[in-house]
């Protein structure tokens, strides 16, 4: 049951909203009755979460799986660390409401899937993409286009962000773009960036974040003009923005639908494709003399501080044109820094050259280091 009016206690903590001639009580009332889920509590999350739980969202639905990490405290400043290992999604609420009690909050500590997707986004008004996963980026878009739910999009690289509003009612029957309008297809699991092995600038997922946070304050309340048809591209080195005008395509709701299909019949991950082996199974294995071909996918200096001996050097951006020199007939484990880059490179070549004999070192080299070889230099 929508309200219909403002609590004294809510006209004291929104004066400054409704100040604002554009927002005013009947925004206000729109941000109290809107339904808003953020996929993803991490750095995009953060910010989004702290704003739209400011700012009155009545009902936010808040999704991810993970737990919090040291690492992530450079940049996903709803945590603190003596939360570390604990999930981000429940700590996360824990927060929010105590910033504001008046907000309904859904937490779900599991990962947005095929299986329960539609079940979710159904639920709420606008999806907000906060997601570093492009699985689940298309599948945000795929499920929002089929229901007809507008999504704000948000991604960023090392200084660099991106924003769009996706999906969005332009009037007259008329929806804007889709991500599969920008992006039709997944990226190479090969080009894919990570922010684990690439780096990304503290503050960068919270300009960007805060700026997903208004994009959805406006679609709310109805004032201003949304990124419906443009997507926003920000330089934090050189303070430089940029707008794109994008269009939405003709077969937008086909491509949605083909890929919640392609996205239904994906088989499991590691069923047929690459799989993980530990550090003490490789150990193991070399011990006993297995002949197993070790594939190193840093970059040269990292491989001169620490390799794992007998391993063969073919950085992440040299694979394509170096597959013929992967064999075919032994066992092939692949490992990188953290397992982040080589679990990339093992898809690829499952994808690429149909490669059934892959392994993905869990942990990589830090961990072979960590319980192996802890006299071996680390990074």
């Amino acid at each position: 049951m929508e309200a219909t009016t403002l609590v004294p206690s809510e006209q004291q903590r929104y004066q400054k909203h409704l100040n604002l001639p554009e927002i005013g009580p009947a925004g206000q009332l729109r941000l109290k009755n809107s339904r808003v889920l953020v996929v993803g509590a991490g750095g995009l999350g953060c910010p989004v979460l702290l704003y739209l739980t400011a700012a009155g969202v009545g009902t936010i639905g808040v999704i991810d799986p993970d737990k919090v990490d040291l690492s992530n405290l450079q940049r996903q400043v709803l945590y603190t660390t003596d939360e570390i290992g604990k999930p981000k999604a429940k700590i996360a609420v824990n927060h929010l409401n105590r910033l504001n009690p008046d907000i309904t909050f859904d937490t779900y500590t599991m990962s947005l899937d095929i299986s329960n997707a539609r079940s979710i986004i159904e639920a709420y008004d606008i999806v907000v993409d906060c997601t570093d996963n492009f699985k689940v980026r298309y599948l945000v878009n795929d499920v929002c286009v089929t229901l007809g739910k507008p999504f704000v999009y948000g991604a960023i690289h090392r200084f660099e962000g991106q924003v769009a509003v996706l999906n969005a009612d332009l009037g007259d029957g008329r929806r804007g773009p889709t991500y599969r309008c920008l992006f039709p297809e997944y990226p190479n699991e090969i080009e894919i960036p990570n922010c684990n092995d690439t780096g990304v600038l503290g503050v960068l997922p919270g300009v960007i974040g805060t700026y997903q946070a208004n994009e959805v304050i406006k679609l709310i309340t109805g004032v201003g003009q949304t990124l419906n048809e443009h997507l926003l591209m920000v330089d934090l080195l050189s303070m430089g923005q940029q707008k794109i005008k994008n269009k939405r395509r003709a077969d937008a709701v086909e491509l949605a639908r083909q890929g919640l299909t392609t996205a239904g019949l994906r088989p499991t991950p590691g069923a047929l494709g690459p799989q993980k082996m530990s550090v003490q199974e490789l150990s193991e294995r070399l011990i006993l003399g297995d002949d197993i071909f070790l594939l190193d996918v840093r970059e040269r200096p990292e491989y001169d501080l620490c390799h794992l001996e007998g391993s063969v050097l073919i950085p992440v951006g040299m694979i394509p044109n170096n597959r013929k020199r992967i064999p075919t007939d032994r066992p092939v484990v692949i490992y990188c820094h953290h397992g982040i880059r080589s679990a990339n490179v093992a898809q690829y070549l499952y994808a690429q050259a149909g490669l059934t004999n892959l392994y993905n070192l869990d942990g990589g080299i830090n961990a072979w280091a960590r319980d192996i070889e802890p006299e071996m230099a680390v990074y």
